[in-house]
């Protein structure tokens, strides 16, 4: 699979659409506050899709470190925006995974990684959230496997129902996190905040 989903994206092309919506929505695309708005965008879709045709098990594995079954790691709040497929509009918000290792260990960099380039591709949160999960499923062979996103999403707040205090929470589990009180414990593991004591 490509290194880069930047070189496939074709600027000349999306900046040639945007003038055409602009047109089509009443607006000249000439006028100066316009000019340079196609530029704009077609860079602003390069930077959002630059996920596309990037091998994301590859980040994992060249991150991979051998290692030993251990306790549970957790990795909260990994910040990312993805554009959701249907409507072209952001979505933005918070990953956290945890996972009980299996005979590999990652470096915490790369789970960010992973999630930043997958949510850099039109996605459905949850799809994303599975992707995320297979992805660090695969590269890490983790004895069990959380990954939980929280998101706020554009064509919720700002169009149709215009739910400005809604967010969509997805989950994605694989071995034995799947099991219920495994389960709860990352849960709590990913809720629980600095000075708190541990459930």
């Amino acid at each position: 699979m490509s290194s880069s989903g930047a070189g496939r994206i074709d600027t000349a092309r999306i900046e040639a659409a945007v003038r055409e919506i602009l047109a089509a929505i009443g607006e000249d695309p000439s006028r100066a506050g316009l000019v340079r708005t196609p530029e704009r965008v077609a860079e602003m879709y390069a930077e959002f899709f630059s996920g596309i045709g990037v091998d994301t098990d590859g980040l994992v594995a060249t991150s991979a470190l051998a290692g030993e079954e251990g306790e549970l790691v957790v990795i909260r709040d990994i910040e990312f925006r993805s554009v959701c497929e249907h409507h072209l509009l952001p979505f933005i918000g918070v990953a956290s995974v945890a996972y009980m290792p299996g005979e590999r260990i990652v470096g915490l960099g790369a789970i960010a990684k992973v999630v930043e380039t997958i949510a850099s591709r039109p996605q459905l949160q949850e799809r994303l959230t599975e992707q995320v999960a297979d992805a660090l499923q695969s590269g890490l062979a983790p004895a069990g496997l959380l990954v939980v996103l929280d998101a706020v999403h554009g064509c919720v707040t700002s169009r149709g129902a215009r739910q400005p205090g809604s967010s969509t929470l997805t989950v994605a589990s694989r071995g034995i996190l799947s099991e219920p009180a495994a389960r709860a414990e990352a849960v709590a593991m990913i809720g629980y905040r600095h000075g708190e004591t541990p459930a």
